[in-house]
C-alpha cells in the first residue's frame, strides 16, 4: 500500500465520520484510529471538617497541659477559660492593616464591637474582612501581618463581654 491509498483511506474515513478502521491484507496490516479513547476522570470533593463541639474534662481525667481547640471556621471555645477562638475560613495572607502604612484594625486589650472588622484574609487578591461575631476583648493575636493562615488556623483569642 502506498502514500496515496493511505491518504484515500484516511479521506473516506473522516469524510464517513469513522472513528477505528481496520485492514489487512497479504503481508500488511493498517489500523488507524481516530481521536482518543474516552477517558475516564474521577474527582474526589474535599469534604468539610466536621464541627466537633469541646469537652469538658471529666473529674477523673488529669488536665492537659494546653488547652485544645477546634479547627471549625468560627470562634472555638476553649473549655477551661471560657475564651473564644476566632479562626480563619479560608486559606490566605493576614493582614492586620488595611493599607501598609494604615494603623491595625485592632490590638491586644482592646474592646470590639460585634461585626467589628479585625483583620483581613486575602485569598486569589480578594480580600476578606474577618469581623467579630460578639463584643468582646482582644486577648492575643496569634499571627503576624502578611503570615499565611490556612483554613482553621487561630487569628485571634478574644474574651465575650
Amino acid at each position: 500500500m502506498d502514500i496515496k491509498d493511505l491518504k484515500n483511506l484516511i479521506k473516506i474515513i473522516t469524510e464517513n465520520d469513522i472513528t477505528e478502521f481496520e485492514m489487512e491484507t497479504a503481508g500488511e496490516k493498517v489500523r488507524i484510529q481516530r481521536g482518543r479513547a474516552p477517558e475516564i476522570v474521577s474527582y474526589a470533593l474535599p469534604q468539610a471538617a466536621p464541627l466537633i463541639p469541646a469537652q469538658v474534662p471529666s473529674q477523673a481525667a488529669p488536665q492537659a497541659a494546653e488547652p485544645q481547640h477546634t479547627a471549625a471556621a468560627g470562634p472555638a471555645v476553649e473549655p477551661d477559660q471560657g475564651k473564644l477562638t476566632i479562626t480563619s475560613p479560608i486559606v490566605g495572607t493576614m493582614y492586620r492593616a488595611p493599607a501598609p502604612d494604615a494603623p491595625p484594625y485592632v490590638e491586644v486589650g482592646q474592646v470590639v464591637e460585634k461585626g467589628q472588622v479585625l483583620c483581613i484574609v486575602e485569598a486569589m487578591k480578594l480580600m476578606n474582612e474577618i469581623e467579630a461575631e460578639v463584643r468582646c476583648k482582644i486577648v492575643r493575636i496569634c499571627k503576624e501581618n502578611a503570615q499565611p493562615v490556612e483554613y482553621g488556623d487561630a487569628l485571634f483569642v478574644v474574651e465575650p463581654l
